[in-house]
């Protein structure tokens, strides 16, 4: 049910993934309907309104004739369909249909119900417009992605249905739908807001929640394998220093590794290699991690306000008899978010690829062969494991580089008149590509922690840390000598995508 006020983050995944049905409030219909019936008074007195009867941008100074109106907001939307690239994902059109029927729906866009529910027709009709990734710059919004999304409403540009794509007018067809003829202001509502940034934030936060835990589970594995000190998670630390991520990262390893054998303690006396704590990539963990829980956290309350607020402009107030112009379309609150979350994702991957490095090392990992070379080979004949972290730190240096935040840069648009752009779907864009990245480094930590397990004799583990590494050893067998590691990674890579080694965790912990 979306009635403009009340999206979470689990619905738009519900909807973008798994197809869920939507359905829209009669009181956001009844509410969507009062706006539109000021605006029209509105243009009855004659009123200037901005991109109502005024041209857009730069040409706002034009005013347009009432029998002009109609054709206004029709050329915006086919002028602004410049983007270019491949097509976006389903999740991602769907999760932008969503977004934006919810705004419409806060009765603030002056626009008619029925526009909307087309939109929430064709989403459950499982039609997706073609929107190309590349074109916004996140000023008045995406207003190329969302013009893209809506040429389909008017029987233009193609759509995905059944996997297959479609001129627009047979996908209204397709859905019991007949072209749309937009009316004064609805062009203008459509393409005006920030809503593919947000879908595809949406998007990665989830994912990168479920790296999150994944990055926990490896941590655990490589502690394991490490035969590494668990003082460094003990509550009482975490306690005298609050954040909550931190907290919450050490209690979950602390859970996963409760019962192991393995790992050593204060309690324990076990100081038989001299050494009485790990490297900080071990140590620091609930502290570095936990900062990136804490990042998530914070992008997590910016999408979820986003997604429940007005985004384009003019906006309609019905009960004040008035049309502001304003600029709620600018992308910078959640362009901001979405670096953060980028940086966030890469401090894990980053402080893994340390952990791979430690266990690959003879001089760190307590007593294991060098590069963890199986048991049938020879240190020197064999390179073991070597190689894979040539690969985590191309990946690592990868994101280093797409960290740089996006919304640091603006390059003004339209004569100038729109002269500060947030530049929020290159941040929307670096962060995806910095996860996967990520994903790719959680799954080799896995791979070198699985194997270190084995070579210790994989006995003695904890509770969560024994399932993990049974669940690997399912896809993937212990390493006794050299071959490629390729199938290995892709197979690890395919259960941290698709939450599996999460959903380990939140079993295990309760999380």
């Amino acid at each position: 049910m979306i009635d403009g006020s009340h999206l979470t983050l689990d619905q738009v995944l519900r909807v973008a993934r798994e197809n869920a049905e939507t359905v829209i409030s009669e009181k956001a219909i009844a509410r969507t309907r009062n706006g539109r019936k000021a605006l029209e008074q509105l243009l009855q007195e004659k009123k200037v309104i901005y991109g109502v009867n005024t041209g857009f941008g730069a040409l706002s100074n034009f005013r347009i004739p009432t029998e002009d109106l109609k054709q206004l907001q029709t050329n915006l939307i086919r002028s602004h369909s410049t983007s270019v690239g491949r097509p976006h994902s389903s999740e991602v059109v769907r999760a932008m249909m969503l977004l934006r029927a919810n705004t419409l729906l806060k009765g603030n866009s002056g626009i008619r119900p029925e526009v909307v529910s087309m939109i929430v027709k064709l989403l459950n009709k499982q039609i997706h417009p073609y929107v190309p990734e590349k074109g916004s710059v996140g000023a008045s919004g995406d207003l190329s992605p969302l013009s893209h999304m809506a040429l389909v409403l008017l029987g233009e540009g193609s759509a995905e249905s059944r996997g297959r794509w479609i001129p627009g007018k047979k996908a209204l067809e397709v859905s019991g739908s007949v072209p749309l003829k937009l009316e004064a202001k609805e062009g203008l509502a459509l393409n005006n807001g920030t809503q593919q940034m947000v879908a595809i934030g949406c998007l990665c936060l989830f994912d990168a929640y479920q790296l999150l835990a994944t990055m926990e589970a490896s941590l655990a594995l490589s502690l394991e394998a490490l035969k590494g000190w668990v003082d460094a998670f003990d509550e009482r630390i975490q306690k005298l220093r609050p954040h909550p991520g931190q907290q919450m990262v050490a209690e979950e390893v602390r859970g996963l590794v409760r019962g192991s054998r393995t790992v050593r303690t204060i309690e324990s006396g076990d100081h038989s290699n001299g050494r009485p704590q790990d490297p900080y990539s071990f140590r620091c963990a609930p502290q570095v991690m936990g900062a990136s829980k804490d990042a998530f956290d914070f992008t997590k309350q910016i999408l979820e306000v986003e997604m429940n607020s007005a985004t384009d402009n003019p906006l309609v107030f019905p009960e004040d008899g008035v049309c502001i112009s304003g600029g709620n379309f600018h992308g910078q609150p959640v362009a901001m978010g979405l670096d953060i979350m980028a940086l966030a994702i890469s401090y894990l991957a980053n402080m893994s690829e340390r952990r791979i490095s430690a266990l690959l090392d003879p001089s760190l990992n307590n007593g294991l062969p060098p590069f963890l070379v199986g048991g049938r080979s020879k240190p020197g004949l064999s390179s073991g494991l070597m190689a894979v972290q040539y690969t985590a730190t191309s990946l690592v240096a990868e994101s280093k580089l797409l960290t740089h935040p996006a919304s640091s840069d603006s390059i003004p648009t339209s004569s100038n008149f729109e002269d500060f752009v947030s530049m929020g779907p290159g941040a929307a864009h670096k962060a995806r590509m910095i996860l996967e990245n990520s994903q790719y480094v959680a799954s080799i930590e896995l791979l070198v922690a699985a194997q270190g397990v084995d070579l210790r004799g994989a006995k003695g583990l904890g509770g969560g840390t024994r399932r993990v590494f049974q669940a690997i050893r399912r896809k993937v067998p212990p390493l006794i000598e050299d071959r490629s590691s390729h199938d290995d990674i892709e197979k690890i890579r395919k259960m941290v995508r698709d939450g599996e080694i999460a959903k380990i965790v939140a079993q295990v912990t309760g999380s």
